[in-house]
């Protein structure tokens, strides 16, 4: 119950973010459900917004609460995405995936003026890792991809439904999750990642968060990523 409370407190935070006319970006997750409530109340209220969700699950989400939605295809540029993640670092790198949308997510995230990362206490990390990273691969390259990746020292566990299928994303393809233990440099196991054919997409995300609000018991803690030397 506590975390849930947390949740809700983060998401009531980044509303402060969006702005009357914003294009905004709709993560995924258990905590950004709550920011898609607290984003409905304030539309019901009079504020005037467009949203791109990052899931199917989301877009049916925001039709039934009222939120007017947009596609890539009316606009290209994202004012402010809020979204959740499963770990992050001091450097405001992340894991997300855990939910299986990590690729319209970093999709949304990258055309994104600002991302805002909404989470409770329990996903702050000084080493990202702990959460197994999901990797999302076309079927036909699969078996080949887990080899490869186990190949760079994790264990590999293909995402499954609790019937045993395999959990198939709202791009058709399957998520492998990878349990490396600590990841020392993330960008260079991303970089990695990204070289191996049959890979979509990764769930690090280097370099793309503006904000982490992190709410700890009632308070809400506002982090910014580190200036570069």
């Amino acid at each position: 119950m506590a975390n849930e409370n947390e949740k809700s407190a983060a998401a009531g935070a980044a509303m402060r973010f969006v702005q009357d006319h914003d294009i905004v970006g709709l993560g995924s997750g258990s905590t950004s459900a709550y920011a898609l409530r607290s984003l409905a109340e304030r539309v019901h209220a009079g504020l005037q917004i467009r949203a791109i969700p990052t899931s199917l699950q989301v877009e049916e989400m925001a039709k039934a609460a009222g939120i007017p939605l947009t596609t890539f295809d009316e606009v290209q540029q994202i004012d402010v995405t809020i979204d959740g993640a499963d770990e992050f670092d001091p450097d405001l790198n992340l894991i997300k995936g855990g939910g299986g949308a990590l690729l319209h997510e970093k999709i949304v995230a990258s055309a994104s003026r600002q991302l805002i990362i909404i989470t409770d206490s329990s996903k702050q990390v000084r080493v990202l890792g702990r959460f197994p990273l999901p990797v999302e691969v076309i079927p036909f390259a699969e078996a080949l991809i887990v080899k490869e990746i186990e190949n760079l020292g994790a264990r590999v566990t293909p995402r499954r439904l609790a019937d045993g299928k395999p959990f198939v994303t709202d791009e058709h393809n399957h998520i492998l999750d990878c349990y490396f233990g600590k990841i020392p440099d993330a960008a260079a196991l991303a970089r990695k990642l990204e070289t191996m054919p049959g890979v979509v997409e990764h769930g690090l995300f280097i370099g793309m968060a503006s904000v982490v609000l992190v709410a700890k018991g009632s308070e809400v803690q506002e982090l910014h990523r580190p200036r570069a030397a």
